[in-house]
C-alpha cells in the first residue's frame, strides 16, 4: 500500500478563477463593474483559495492493499475548549477576519446578523469538508467546534472593524467605491410597483347621482 497525495493547485487555482467569474456576473447583474468593485471579487477569490488551501489540504489516497487497521473513528471533535492551544484559537480567528471584513463591501447596508449567518455557514461548510475528507480519504485535518467557535469570532472581529473604521465620514467615503450596489429588481416587478403607487396616490372619483 501507497500513499499519493492531490496536488493543490490544480484544484484551488480553477475554483479561485471561477469564483471570480461568479463574483464578476452577480455584480455585472446588479449594475456598473468598476475596477474597485471587481477588486473586492478578486480579493474573495484569492481569499477562498488560500483558505481552502489551508484547511483542507493535505489530502492523501490510498493506492493499493495492505494491512488492515480496522474502522476508523469518526472525525469530529465536539467538545468545546478542551485541549485546545491558544496558538491555534489565534490562528483560526485572524483567518476569518479579512472574511468579516469583506462581506459588508457586498451591500449597501450591511447587518451583522447577515455576516455572522454567512461566516458561520462558511466556517461549518469547511469543517464538514474536513470531516468528509478525513473518513474517505486521508486527511490533514479534523473537524473540531473550536475552530467554528473561533473562526466565527473572528469573523465578526473583522465586521467590528469595518464597522469602527466607517464611523469615519472620510474613511466610509472611500470604502463606497467598492461597496457593490443592491439588487436590482426585474423590470416587469418595478413596472408593477409604480403603477400601484400611482394607482394608490391617486384619489379616486366619485360618481354623484
Amino acid at each position: 500500500m501507497k500513499f499519493i497525495e492531490i496536488p493543490v493547485l490544480p484544484i484551488v487555482v480553477p475554483l479561485g478563477i471561477v469564483t471570480f467569474l461568479v463574483l464578476i456576473r452577480v455584480l455585472r447583474s446588479r449594475g456598473r463593474v468598476t475596477f474597485a468593485r471587481a477588486s473586492v471579487a478578486g480579493a474573495l477569490a484569492i481569499y477562498a483559495g488560500g483558505v481552502l488551501a489551508n484547511t483542507v489540504f493535505p489530502i492523501f489516497l490510498r493506492i493499493g492493499t495492505g494491512f488492515y487497521d480496522g474502522p476508523r473513528p469518526l472525525p469530529l471533535y465536539l467538545v468545546p475548549f478542551v485541549d485546545y492551544g491558544l496558538e491555534d484559537a489565534l490562528i483560526n480567528i485572524v483567518v476569518f477576519i479579512p472574511l468579516g471584513g469583506l462581506i459588508p463591501l457586498l451591500s449597501t447596508r450591511p447587518r451583522w446578523w447577515n455576516v455572522l449567518a454567512i461566516v458561520a455557514g462558511a466556517s461549518l461548510a469547511i469543517e464538514l469538508a474536513q470531516m468528509a475528507i478525513a473518513r474517505l480519504a486521508m486527511g490533514g485535518h479534523l473537524a473540531d467546534i473550536n475552530d467554528w467557535m473561533t473562526n466565527v469570532l473572528g469573523g465578526m472581529i473583522g465586521y467590528g472593524l469595518f464597522s469602527l473604521l466607517t464611523r469615519s465620514s472620510r474613511i466610509a467615503t472611500f470604502f463606497d467605491r467598492f461597496r457593490w450596489p443592491p439588487r436590482q429588481r426585474p423590470a416587469h416587478v418595478e413596472a408593477g410597483a409604480r403603477s400601484t403607487t400611482r394607482s394608490t396616490a391617486t384619489p379616486s372619483r366619485s360618481r354623484m347621482t
